[in-house]
């Protein structure tokens, strides 16, 4: 499954690790995430992610 990275701070997404602290399992693609899902780091939106490798460019608040 493919890694999502975020694009304000840099925190990955993996769909093998899931989001425990806001109650995602392990094995939840990131495009089945619920839409009010945000980083847990910085909570950015999910349009602000971007497949692992893609080139995206740090986003500024």
């Amino acid at each position: 499954m493919e890694r999502y990275v975020c694009g304000v701070c840099g925190y990955v997404y993996d769909p093998e690790s899931g989001d425990p602290t806001s109650g995602i399992e392990p094995g939840i693609p990131f495009a089945d995430l619920p839409y009010s899902w945000v980083c847990p780091i910085c909570g950015a939106s999910r349009d602000m992610f971007a497949p692992e490798g893609a080139g995206m460019q740090q986003f500024s608040l």
